[in-house]
């Protein structure tokens, strides 16, 4: 006989196997039902999930990692939340995360990048399936200790597109993202519409994605004949590249064009150029960003960049995850990207 919502709530939390006897189904296809992955006939699934809601019934997470050993957590660590490209990517990224039955876990490092030990002593008592560290001072090493079965997963931007060896150390698995075809054609643009005199605004000093970008604008420049770039130092804000610009020019000799490290910071230059320098852009100076976060395409702006998609970067995280939790004594995983050349109109 069903039981009634009143009588449900009469005898306390509801059970799979209520739920299981109202639907006419097996406890096991009850536990399928709350598996996206799981298969499914979907007309049945239906059927389990609106019996469930009807009888307020909702897996228990605790005791289902307890038998699967899955606690279906993903721990993030971020150096910020409130950047463009960091809140962005938070977003995406969770989102993805939570179609594929996973709850994030949200940490910050220090202002230093680093990450205070009782914090990832923390997040181990919640024994995550797998940890994203979106920050390089955040060691394998360091996370070794604090993990028990979770591999970790790191962002890495090789200085170039030729393979690297890994050095020696604990298991981690990486997301690679690779620099030269963006680079490439963004100089090529520049070249084209004349620009000689190149300037990197570049990002945080000893990021790795900031040398990376750097490094590889260095040797595109130098491939096709141009001279180095004019480094103006700044690190990924808005408000020092402002300030770097404007030093650029007033102190320096200028530039026939800017190539910012990040969006954030091409937005500062732009404003800079306009508001401050009387500079029109591009007819004056041309601009080129990198990422392409959501507001490069605003018309205030609508700055040419170097675009990361950050949908397909979001789907490679994912797949890591999975890949590693369906066999988790493989060898260091990996996924590459590549970079492409966004057009819009602060070059020609």
């Amino acid at each position: 006989m069903a039981l009634s919502q009143d009588e449900t709530a009469a005898r306390g939390r509801a059970t799979a196997e209520m739920v299981a006897q109202r639907a006419n189904v097996s406890r096991v296809a009850v536990s399928r039902a709350f598996n996206p992955h799981a298969s499914l006939k979907p007309a049945k699934r239906e059927l389990i999930l609106r019996i469930a809601q009807e009888l307020n019934y909702t897996p228990d997470r605790a005791a289902r990692a307890l038998v699967s050993g899955r606690s279906h957590l993903v721990g993030v660590i971020v150096p910020d939340v409130c950047s463009h490209w960091e809140s962005q990517e938070i977003d995406a990224l969770t989102t993805a995360l939570q179609a594929e039955g996973f709850a994030t876990l949200l940490f910050k490092t220090r202002i230093d990048y680093s990450m205070d030990e009782q914090l990832l002593a923390y997040m181990r008592g919640f024994n995550p399936d797998s940890v994203i560290a979106f920050v390089e001072n955040v060691k394998p090493t360091t996370l070794a200790r604090f993990l028990d079965r979770a591999v970790p997963i790191y962002i890495h931007y090789p200085r170039s597109d030729a393979p690297e060896e890994r050095q020696a150390g604990p298991l981690h698995d990486r997301l690679n993202v690779l620099h030269r075809t963006g680079v490439e054609q963004a100089v090529s643009l520049l070249q084209g519409y004349g620009a000689r005199r190149i300037a990197y605004v570049s990002g945080v000093d000893k990021a790795r994605a900031n040398m990376a970008r750097e490094e590889m604008l260095r040797v595109v420049m130098a491939e096709r004949g141009l001279e180095p770039p004019i480094i103006a130092a700044s690190d990924f804000s808005y408000g020092r590249a402002y300030a770097a610009t404007l030093d650029l020019f007033r102190v320096g000799e200028g530039a026939d064009a800017v190539f910012a490290a990040n969006d954030v910071g091409a937005f500062g230059v732009i404003d800079a150029l306009r508001h401050e320098l009387n500079l029109r852009v591009p007819e004056d100076v041309k601009v080129v960003g990198f990422d392409d976060i959501a507001q490069s395409h605003w018309k205030s702006y609508n700055l040419t960049t170097v675009k990361f998609d950050l949908q397909e970067r979001v789907r490679a995280l994912v797949r890591l995850i999975l890949r590693r939790l369906n066999n988790p004594d493989a060898p260091a995983l990996e996924e590459t990207l590549n970079t492409r050349l966004v057009v819009r109109g602060t070059v020609g």
